[in-house]
């Protein structure tokens, strides 16, 4: 599928957006000076705007400080479009059907949730140039199992069987190849996109409680959940974006020359009152601190309302918040980045998808959550320059196939961006292969209703 860049030139200021930003007097005076020098700023600098290179300084922003990032030789982007085939072979384990198929057939909204990427990852491994009939000559072994696809009437994924489910798959490899046993899953992977991941559990303190499944503390886990220093994020793992559908995001795309005349735009939660009635722990308050101090500013268009034109007003949108949730990621920042919305990730710790290969310093905005207050200041003090790189950076079409799984695969998606992962462990040094009769892995140790028959 192919994706229009957005115009890299003066791609916001319009007569349009007077009617948006100024059809009344803006309440507090001081952001109505900042804006109006801002929008003059900007369109002094779209003028005589010259192309950027990739080579040039970027900036981060936190706060009121602009800290330099200077490039280097190998640094995320340079390895956006290299081809892991004939860099790596994949054994795909051929289980019984009730792990993956009859899962799906039980329930085919699994193919359309933010968690899909297993069942994706699995169909195109199964028909991928990478994949080897031979065990022999394998570098990675694959176990197609379907944990999230266990649905509640709301279509959201009950974790309570996956660790069960898990271990009865590790139990059926592990008895009729021997694969696993030299090395306890240390040349082995697993797509696990639960909310925190192979810690198998959607709140946060019970995942944190659990830990990671025991028997994949040495395998190498794909998944959506990052945060550093947590325990549900190992070292080594593989982190990548939510599924989101691309025909569907592709069938909502309008003429990339459509002027950006929102400034910040965000649709969902700022409160989850079921979960959290007494307010501060969902998304450790920075939602809701977006809500307080914005609600009323007209530079903020946002709401809990989710009209029927998102897609298409995230592409009308200079700035699209990405702020955390119950875990620090959200399909926003696919969407963000497929529509060409600088994301402004608010999520402190985050590890965001493919960071070795996608150059997220150079396309987003970082705020910190406790300085949410001052998003208004932080992002209007963003220099029109800087504006202008994020987009064209955006615009380009390889940034926004590395977020998507789309049917079928195409050079460089995400699909790619997993093998490319793999590859770059390769090759296996030598504590991956256990000695004879060495155990490491326990496999008694976890919850008594995780050792229960699946």
């Amino acid at each position: 599928m192919e994706f229009h860049p957005s115009s890299p030139s003066f791609p916001f200021f319009h007569s349009s957006i007077q009617n948006h930003f100024f059809a009344g007097e803006l309440k507090m005076g001081m952001w109505k000076f900042s804006f109006l020098g801002f929008l003059c700023a900007y369109f002094l600098f779209t003028i005589g705007a010259v192309e950027l290179g990739r080579n040039q300084p970027t900036e981060r922003i936190s706060g009121y400080k602009h800290v330099v990032v200077e490039p280097t030789a190998g640094s995320a982007g340079d390895v956006l479009e290299d081809d892991p085939v004939g860099r790596l072979k994949v054994f795909v384990y051929e289980l019984p059907s009730k792990y993956n198929k009859k899962i799906l057939q039980k329930d085919p909204r699994c193919l359309n949730h933010m968690f899909a990427a297993e069942i994706f990852m699995h169909r195109f491994l199964l028909s991928s140039p990478v994949r080897t009939l031979n065990p022999e000559e394998a570098d990675w072994f694959y176990t197609p199992v379907y944990t999230t696809c266990d649905l509640t009437p709301n279509g959201l994924p009950l974790p309570f069987k996956s660790p069960r489910m898990m271990r009865s798959a590790i139990q059926l490899i592990s008895s009729n190849w021997p694969y696993w046993n030299r090395t306890e899953g240390a040349d082995h992977f697993f797509v696990v996109p639960h909310d925190f991941g192979a810690c198998f559990h959607y709140q946060e303190e019970k995942a944190i409680e659990r830990g990671i499944l025991q028997l994949l503390r040495r395998a190498t886990l794909v998944q959506t959940f990052g945060q550093r220093n947590h325990v549900c994020l190992k070292e080594g793992s593989i982190t990548i974006p939510p599924y989101a559908p691309p025909q569907k995001m592709h069938t909502h795309l309008i003429p990339d020359k459509t002027p950006r005349s929102i400034f910040v735009y965000f649709r969902g939660l700022f409160y989850d009152v079921g979960n959290d009635p007494e307010g501060g722990y969902y998304a450790r308050g920075a939602r809701a601190a977006v809500w307080e101090n914005f609600k009323d500013n007209p530079l903020f268009d946002i709401s809990t309302e989710h009209p029927t034109t998102y897609y298409e007003d995230m592409q009308r949108a200079v700035f699209c918040l990405c702020p955390l949730g119950w875990a620090p990621w959200s399909p926003r920042l696919v969407e963000a980045v497929i529509f060409g919305c600088i994301p402004v990730i608010i999520a402190d710790d985050i590890v965001l998808p493919f960071a070795d290969a996608i150059p997220w310093e150079e396309i987003g905005v970082f705020v910190a959550e406790e300085e949410v207050p001052k998003l208004d200041t932080i992002l209007t003090s963003i220099s029109p320059e800087v504006i202008l790189r994020k987009q064209r950076l955006l615009a380009n079409p390889s940034m926004k196939q590395a977020m998507l799984f789309p049917q079928p695969a195409q050079p460089g998606d995400a699909f790619h961006q997993v093998l490319n992962g793999l590859a770059r462990k390769l090759p296996h040094d030598n504590t991956v292969f256990l000695k004879p009769g060495e155990k490491i892995l326990n496999w008694t140790a976890g919850p008594v209703a995780d050792l229960k028959p699946w």
